[in-house]
């Protein structure tokens, strides 16, 4: 199976929407945020690993607190995978954080805030 298949694309999009539910409904870590979210999945074409990009709306330490959960879970949410999700091999998960919402609403804030200067200046 190549890595850019349309099969392992369709696995791709069905293991993030297992692991979203899994993440919301299934584990009862206190350290994750109630405000977490799948952004991507990548499960390699042998389908023994699979990357989890996860973001956190919250502050550093939560983001933190969150993946610590997250990856101290990574067993039970694999489990959950296996029972939901019919392949031949249940991917190891690994959860990294991924800060690109936040770099985005960072960025805008930015703009914003130049062209209301440029606004005023003239």
């Amino acid at each position: 199976m190549r890595k850019n298949s349309r099969k392992n694309a369709r696995l791709n999009e069905e293991v993030m929407h297992e692991l979203s539910v899994i993440i919301r409904d299934e584990i009862k870590d206190p350290r994750i945020h109630p405000i977490t979210s799948v952004t991507l999945v990548e499960v390699a074409p042998d389908l023994k690993t699979c990357k989890a990009y996860i973001s956190v709306l919250g502050d550093e330490k939560e983001q933190r607190e969150t993946i610590a959960g997250l990856n101290s879970a990574a067993g039970y949410a694999r489990k959950c995978l296996a029972s939901s999700l019919n392949l031949r091999n249940t991917p190891e998960i690994r959860f990294i954080l991924d800060q690109s919402i936040e770099y985005g609403v960072r960025m805008s804030a930015k703009i914003d805030e130049v062209r209301e200067k440029e606004g005023r200046g003239t």
